[in-house]
């Protein structure tokens, strides 16, 4: 006879255990497309322009006690011509709402802001691909992006912004 403790019920043969993430809904919260100098910027369009990416990650709870959080992918896409004339600004907000179950507190924030938004990024790309292309210019196909080193960068520039606080008395 094999026993089984009441407080671990039994799971069905088969069953898996729950997703520690999930992606509960992902939708577009802004999206804005611009050619500054259409239709002029066409007709001097000889080369392709200089583009410039900003990209941020944002994550907030979205109810106090609750484990939904909405993470937001931002990213501003700015195309020049030589002589710093600009060709198209896009900017894209991409969001995600995600429920968390049985992470680590330690853990929330990695997760948060690097595991979260690598699930986001190939949807936000593939806007911004099309985006611009349907703006008239070759797709902005971003590259790969390493979330694990712009949140390690961000956790570094909090501890220098902090540390000259903390050292004041």
């Amino acid at each position: 006879m094999s026993e089984q403790s009441p407080a671990t019920p039994a799971q069905p043969p088969g069953a898996m255990a729950p997703s520690p993430i999930t992606l509960n809904l992902q939708f577009t919260k802004d999206l804005s497309f611009e050619v500054p100098g259409a239709p002029q910027i066409f007709l001097n369009l000889r080369e392709a322009p200089k583009i410039d990416i900003a990209l941020d990650v944002q994550a907030r709870r979205l109810q106090e006690g609750q484990e939904n959080f909405e993470v937001t992918l931002q990213i501003r896409c700015e195309a020049k011509l030589p002589g710093d004339t600009p060709a198209f600004i896009a900017e894209l907000v991409y969001c995600g709402i995600f429920t968390l179950t049985g992470i680590a507190p330690e853990m929330m924030e990695p997760v948060l802001l690097v595991e979260c938004p690598r699930l986001l990024f190939p949807f936000a790309r593939n806007i911004l691909a099309e985006v611009t292309r349907d703006g008239g210019f070759p797709p902005v196909m971003l590259a790969p992006i390493d979330f694990v080193a712009l949140w390690q960068n961000r956790r570094a520039q909090q501890q220098m912004a902090a540390a000259p606080a903390q050292g004041t008395a």
